[in-house]
């Protein structure tokens, strides 16, 4: 068997409400509700507060997977011109990828995420160790091959935002046993199982279905941020939130999405094909939420982003975070836009500001929408 990378830490460090409680005791949780009616901002109850897991649910982990986490560069250049030299004024590195972006939310957000994935060469011990410096427990499969590095080059003489991407390197089948392996070792300490990204080039593409059918039997709230055959193999398990973005499901019911109407209609076949709950983010546009026969349309407030790669994730992070805490899809969906329009504040994928969700959650607007009769 392929051999594990394991970063681990003591109950002390890890208890579920670190990062928000203040003094020695968590903060009481209050169900969020936007503010309405006349009442007074000094007179209003917080919107936010750390959240307890809900009574009967596992007090555990989430568990974050990904099969090709990155290194990330981050590159500012004040101009930025083609077929020249051009110096960066600033340059960041971190841990990142789909999945590790998920983690690093909700850890910032007092929850206890376990990243696995496959790491591989000097840039997978890197990750390991820019997870194991932010206090994130982390076990992951070691591969022969370098895992991948990405790089965002931000030219802000036009505020353009281009995202280099080097693909990532096929495993073996090997490799995929011993990553199951950590899911089922992992799984029974579980409240949710986070499915993000594309899998290694030649992968089986029903990875991602076996890890749904695992988290049902464990009772664990399954989450698949995918596109595509992995996506379509998963809806046949029955997962219980899927979360593509507009693109993302376009390619996987193969037609365009032209307007809203078309997109409900997309959404509403994907849960009958096995979704229970459907969320399709669509950038700086609403983002629409569909669970049973409601459907909710969330917009976020305007901001001057930063750097917005890596959103769409944070946007999972929150929203698995207050689905956990009891929130309808809904009311789930605000947290979700507000971390990742917290996140296009911040130069960093998933490196964003709690306080910043806080305040974002205030000014999302959640709109339950009359029936659409799609034929």
């Amino acid at each position: 068997m392929p051999p594990v990378w394991r970063t681990g830490f003591g109950r002390k460090k890890f208890h579920p409400w670190a990062a928000l409680h203040n003094g020695d005791k968590p903060e009481v949780f209050l169900r969020s509700t936007r503010p309405t009616g006349n009442i007074s901002r000094a007179e209003q109850k917080p919107v936010y507060n750390s959240c307890r897991p809900i009574l009967n649910a596992k007090p555990f982990m989430i568990l974050c997977i990904g099969t090709t986490p990155a290194v990330q560069r981050v590159m500012f250049f004040r101009q930025l011109r083609l077929d020249a030299v051009n110096r960066a004024h600033n340059t960041l590195e971190g841990a990142a990828g789909k999945a590790i972006n998920v983690a690093k939310v909700l850890r910032a957000l007092g929850e206890r995420p376990l990243a696995t994935g496959f790491l591989g060469g000097a840039r997978g011990e890197r990750i390991r160790q820019v997870l194991e410096t932010k206090g994130i427990e982390a076990e992951f499969a070691k591969v022969p091959e370098e895992t991948r590095e990405c790089v965002t080059v931000i030219n802000e003489s036009e505020a353009t935002i281009t995202e280099l991407v080097q693909e990532s390197a096929a495993v073996t089948e090997a490799d995929y046993e011993s990553l199951r392996g950590i899911v089922l070792r992992n799984l029974p300490r579980c409240r949710a199982f986070v499915m993000s990204g594309t899998l290694t080039p030649g992968a089986k593409p029903d990875f991602y279905a076996e890890c749904v059918k695992l988290a049902s039997k464990t009772n664990v709230l399954s989450v698949v941020d995918a596109q595509g055959p992995p996506l379509l193999k998963a809806l046949a398990t029955r997962p219980g939130l899927i979360k593509p973005n507009r693109g993302e499901l376009a390619a996987t019911v193969e037609r365009e999405l032209m307007d809203e109407p078309a997109l409900i209609r997309a959404m509403r076949d994907v849960q009958q094909l096995g979704a229970e709950r459907v969320v399709v983010t669509a950038g700086a546009e609403p983002t629409l939420a569909l669970d049973a026969g409601k459907v909710w349309r969330i917009s976020s407030p305007k901001i001057t982003p930063v750097n917005p790669i890596g959103s769409g994730d944070c946007f999972t992070a929150g929203l698995v975070w207050r689905l956990l805490c009891g929130d309808d899809l809904g009311e789930a969906a605000r947290w979700g836009a507000a971390a990742g329009a917290a996140n296009a504040l911040s130069p960093m994928p998933g490196e964003l500001e709690v306080a910043d969700i806080k305040r974002l959650a205030a000014g999302v607007v959640v709109e339950q929408l009359a029936e659409f009769r799609c034929s």
